[in-house]
């Protein structure tokens, strides 16, 4: 079984923890991301502050850096040999494009953790797990809410 981590910057612990309880005897490949928009407004306010004298763009270094160290980090959390791999681009897009080729995404919650309910995903997050093309493990990165968190029915 090919098992794909996405190792998001906040929520990758909670994966890695999933894939040694529930994947033991699996092949695995985390999976980070750096996104190009992020990377294209941050060189975008970088040249109106100082002027496009420079043609390196250290947002895109920081961020690949920052990347590879959580790749780094997760296969360490992960104590067994992983395949790491390093896209950039749409987050959403590049981690459904790999999860092609794995039979199982394990992935974690991501927006409001306070409470259930569809708000505890992000934008990215959501379109993931909308447009996996896999099965889809779903984790929550602490604990999850008490169900009276859910609000009441409409009357």
């Amino acid at each position: 079984m090919k098992v794909l981590v996405w190792i998001a910057e906040a929520t990758w612990p909670a994966c890695i923890d999933t894939v040694t309880e529930i994947f033991a005897d699996a092949e695995v490949r985390l999976l980070a991301t750096v996104s190009s928009e992020l990377v294209a407004q941050a060189a975008g306010a970088r040249i109106g502050l100082w002027g496009r004298g420079a043609d390196s763009n250290p947002v895109a270094e920081l961020a690949q850096r920052a990347a590879q160290d959580r790749l780094a980090a997760a296969a360490a959390r992960l104590g067994r040999a992983a395949e790491t791999q390093l896209r950039t681009g749409r987050p959403e897009r590049e981690v459904t494009a790999a999860a092609a080729e794995a039979d199982v995404l394990v992935l974690a919650r991501d927006g409001d953790l306070s409470r259930l309910g569809p708000r505890s995903l992000d934008k990215h997050t959501r379109f993931v797990i909308d447009h996996a093309p896999c099965r889809v493990v779903l984790v929550w990165p602490g604990t999850a809410p008490d169900l009276a968190s859910i609000p009441a029915p409409p009357d």
